[in-house]
């Protein structure tokens, strides 16, 4: 069976933060918007420490209330280690105004608590929906695929690809570019941790950097309920050198790290070790007329700073106010009114995970400015998710701003 009568102001492939912020959004603008995701919800899903500048747009969506009660794992800052030396970062010491606490989720629960309230709010959310063909014409696009109830056909005035991995635009429409970053492979899992009994501060995530090879680094994100996430990301020829299967080969790496080790001792592993390679993403056009690319269907640099979520909330808040004009009738120009804003951000973070991978960012952190130094605020503004804010140098002078600071911390 195929529908061909089904018409809406927007189609949004994907349900996850950036198509269901979206949605909330457009729907408070009075749009019939539409929610096509693939998988079924709860689903898993890595990626799970907020940062505080993702707090802003929950605001403006009206789901913070909705966050806040869910119960998640309080989060105010990060810290480092590489066995030698530690360094802690808290959020509330940074240079941009704005929320300086947030949460660290198991994206399952965040992730459906985000598409119901689209839901609740008037979206019309759909699972199991794959997305085949896509057709652009004079009045807008039609959406083709398959679901539980056979053929779909949907048209819309405008199209928004929020699939994340699933990458369903950037592949229907030959968008793929070669990433400016080598291939790294991420192990995660989570487990049963035992930090209750353990020197640890939950409301923290934890950035371990492997003791000998510095491309080599862990996360700990612990959530409320004695659960934590752990992963490594690793080079692929340096992940050849261990044997076993996938979990075996997470914990040789983890054991690598003595306090690491020490942390997780005892933990157990309640989820399949899963595994991802050659995640950093590019594409040649992040938005045209008919079409705009949120989050992580546009681009993934690097799971390092816990980026991801934040540049989707990014992307979903440029996008209300030209897809809005437009849709009344204005002229926009997309790649000034929703690509330029959110690459100054893009380009931020890009920038931190290349010195992160060059070593020069880890010494910064080990060795940060002092406390009264309003560089080491400017630094954690950017780690706070902060990338947009063109007051700060790191923002607005990026690669030279960041080696200078280098030279001072070595």
């Amino acid at each position: 069976m195929v529908n061909k009568n089904e018409r809406f102001d927007v189609v949004i492939i994907g349900a996850g933060p950036a198509g269901a912020l979206a949605a909330k959004r457009l729907v408070q603008e009075g749009l019939k918007v539409a929610i096509l995701e693939k998988s079924v919800f709860p689903r898993f899903v890595i990626g799970e420490s907020l940062l505080p500048q993702s707090m802003v747009f929950l605001e403006k969506a009206g789901l913070l209330a909705k966050v806040a009660a869910a119960g998640f794992q309080h989060k105010n800052g990060a810290n480092f280690s590489d066995d030698r030396r530690f360094s802690s970062i808290d959020f509330s010491e940074k240079f941009t105004e704005g929320p300086a606490t947030t949460y660290q989720v198991s994206r399952d629960k965040f992730d459906m608590l985000l598409a119901t309230a689209a839901k609740d709010a008037g979206a019309d959310l759909r699972f199991q929906q794959d997305v085949t063909d896509v057709r652009f014409d004079g009045a807008g696009v039609t959406v083709l695929g398959t679901g539980p109830e056979g053929d779909f056909e949907l048209s819309a005035r405008f199209l928004v690809d929020a699939s994340g991995y699933g990458r369903v635009l950037p592949r229907l429409m030959k968008l793929d570019t070669p990433s400016d970053f080598p291939v790294r492979h991420a192990l995660f899992t989570h487990v049963e941790d035992q930090l209750a009994a353990r020197d640890f501060d939950r409301n923290k995530i934890l950035i371990t950097v492997h003791p000998t090879c510095r491309d080599i680094w862990f996360w700990l994100i612990p959530f409320a309920d004695g659960i934590s996430s752990i992963g490594a990301v690793v080079p692929p020829e340096q992940l050849a050198n261990y044997p076993g299967d996938k979990s075996e080969k997470l914990w040789a790496i983890i054991r690598e790290s003595a306090d690491l080790t020490t942390l997780l001792q005892g933990a157990r592993e309640i989820r399949s070790v899963g595994e991802i390679s050659g995640y950093s993403t590019k594409v040649s056009r992040m938005a045209g007329p008919q079409f705009a690319l949120l989050g992580n269907a546009g681009e993934f640099l690097d799971p390092v700073f816990s980026s991801g979520v934040t540049i989707a909330f990014k992307s979903a808040d440029l996008l209300i106010d030209p897809l809005m004009r437009q849709l009344n009738g204005e002229a926009v120009d997309w790649e000034a009114d929703f690509v330029a804003p959110l690459k100054i951000g893009v380009d931020c973070f890009r920038i931190f995970v290349e010195a992160w991978y060059r070593g020069d960012l880890q010494e910064i952190i080990f060795n940060p400015p002092g406390d009264a130094n309003p560089i080491k605020r400017m630094i954690v503004a950017i780690l706070a998710g902060y990338a947009w804010d063109e007051k700060n140098p790191f923002v607005t002078q990026g690669r030279r701003y960041l080696d200078m600071v280098a030279l001072q911390c070595s």
